[in-house]
């Protein structure tokens, strides 16, 4: 279950990202997102980042998840579309030269911490 590394190291990214003039500032709620493609389940995020956060300034902190779909584009026809299933053609030329726009994101949008 590598979402158990994820949490810890987004709970080190938001721990180090408390100002250091406010120390008993506390995280509220951490914003990420998740492309559908990123081999991340978010229940298990979910499961493990409540797990890792106890006895730390993100206890009882949120952890919201904004999954991204897949997205991508046509190297041939131009067309930009949402991947729905496992077929990674273009639905208008059928052309498999596609470029991937988003999908594999893993990033931290924001930390909301009170003081």
């Amino acid at each position: 279950m590598h979402e158990m590394g994820i949490a810890a190291q987004v709970v080190q990214i938001a721990v180090d990202s408390i100002p250091a003039d406010m120390p008993k500032a506390r995280v509220q709620q951490v914003n990420l997102k998740v492309g559908k493609l990123a081999a991340v389940v978010p229940q298990s995020l979910l499961f493990c980042y409540d797990i890792i956060t106890r006895d730390t300034p993100l206890a009882g902190s949120r952890l919201h998840i904004e999954e991204v779909p897949v997205t991508a584009r046509c190297n041939d026809c131009g067309r930009d579309w949402t991947v729905e299933g496992p077929v990674f053609r273009c639905p208008d030329c059928d052309s498999g030269s596609i470029q991937l726009t988003s999908g594999q994101e893993l990033e931290i949008i924001s930390i909301e911490i009170e003081d």
